[in-house]
Formats: structure tokens, sequence, C-alpha cells
């Protein structure tokens, strides 16, 4: 059974179709990314499928269960997870900090427990942070573990925002332009990094623009083109398909 299932979505803003009756799937495990060319509806279509936005129409599934009537934070509860386009980093914390923030989930104290500084919260606080500190490690970031958030330089950042969003301990992670911004060495360490976190068990939706990234990681690729769905099919299929050659890779593309 696919672990995400997308069918029919549609959505109008004014009238507007920004997305229209796109349907796709994705299996367990596997790397599935979204491209086409700006304004094509590839971050809407992410906010659909992660409660950001109601649809106007189809649905939402997720390992079998609707989501479609779902809040955002009902779905993280249900093991869906995202990173943003533009860095979502609390900057008045530090890197762990920022990590422990995605342990909430899996926290069974309460206010008034965290407000009485209990032996339970102390316990849960000290597991967080070295699953955090595990996580940072994973990333590639153990050296920032204890530094202000603010004074890490961008491609850190990135990838503390993913290693927040692995602390929810997610069935699917959605990546928003992972690699946006990054030089070439940063960008191999992400496309190294997408690989490791599927290998693990995780399976990633990514939207990008770095068409070598997207060609090097995918199983499957969805090709937008104004809200449309034109293409899908694996690296080597999109590569070669004209529509998509004519409409976002480029004649040279083959």
């Amino acid at each position: 059974m696919s672990l995400l299932k997308v069918e029919g979505l549609t959505k109008e803003f004014g009238g507007v179709r920004a997305v229209a009756d796109v349907s796709f799937a994705v299996e367990p495990g596997t790397i599935h990314s979204v491209i086409g060319p700006n304004g094509a509806g590839k971050t809407t279509l992410f906010n659909l499928v992660t409660g950001v936005y109601t649809p106007t129409a189809g649905t939402v599934t997720l390992d079998g269960r609707d989501l479609t009537a779902l809040s955002t934070a009902a779905r993280a509860k249900l093991g869906m997870q995202r990173t943003f386009q533009n860095l979502q980093i609390f900057f008045n914390m530090t890197a762990i900090e920022n990590v422990m923030v995605g342990r909430y989930l899996h926290l069974g104290t309460g206010l008034v427990a965290s407000l009485l500084g209990l032996p339970k919260i102390r316990r849960e606080t000290r597991l967080a942070r070295e699953k955090a500190a595990e996580l940072m490690h994973r990333v590639g970031l153990e050296k920032w573990l204890d530094a202000d958030a603010d004074a890490m330089p961008y491609g850190a950042l990135k990838r503390l925002e993913i290693a927040r969003a692995l602390a929810a301990e997610p069935k699917l992670l959605l990546l928003d332009e992972p690699a946006a911004g990054l030089n070439p060495k940063e960008t191999v360490e992400i496309d190294e990094l997408i690989r490791e976190i599927a290998r693990g068990g995780v399976t990633v939706v990514l939207v990008e623009h770095d068409m070598k990234l997207v060609m090097n990681v995918s199983d499957r690729i969805l090709v937008l083109d104004y809200g449309r769905k034109l293409a899908e099919g694996t690296a080597e299929e999109v590569r070669r398909n004209p529509d998509v050659i004519k409409a976002y890779l480029g004649e040279g593309a083959a």
C-alpha cells in the first residue's frame, strides 16, 4: 500500500487554479521529487498535502488514513513533517534547542509538570537532548550543538531544520527546496543526507530546482506545469519525456 496517496487535489485562489486535479502516490521508503517551472504549483501542492491550505477538491491519504480535513498538527502526530523554502528557525535558541523542539510530539509531560520541574520532566528533557545531539551528529552538525542559531552559516541552518523535522520521528518528510542557496559542496552533502534519510526508512517527498540533485536521488519524479501534472516516472523517463523537455528541462537536457 502506498504511504502517501493524493487524488484529484485542486486549489483555487479567487477563481485561479494554482493546483488542478493532481493525483500521485508515494511508496514507503522512496524519494519522490516534485519539479516544475516557477509558479508551477509545487509549494502550493506541499501546503495542501501538509494541511496549510484546505483543498478546493481532492483528498490526501497517509498510510490509509484520510487526512484531508485534519490540521497540520494532527498530520504531524500521524507522522508527517516538513521543512520550508524559507528557513523557519528559532534564532533566539541554540542549535540543539531547535532540534529538541521537534521532540515535543513524544513528550508525555504536561504544562504543570514542566512548571514544577518534576523528575519526569527533567528525565524527558535529558532524553530529548540526547536524541537531539544524536540527530545533529547524523546531519553533520555535531560541532554546532550549543551554538546560537543566529551564529550558524546558512548551509548548516538548512541541515538544522531537517534535524528538527527528523526529531519528530516522521514516516513522511517533505523537503521544500533543501538545496536552495547552497554552494556545490553543501549541495553534495544534502544529496547524501537525503539518501541516508530514505535508507533509514523515512519516505521523502522533495521539491527542488537543482536538477542534478533531483535526477541523482529520486526514485520517481512528478512534473507540474501551470498547476497540472505534466508527467510522472523515473528520472530517466522524465529526462526523455518531450513534453518535460519543452516545458522545463530545456531542449538540451536529453
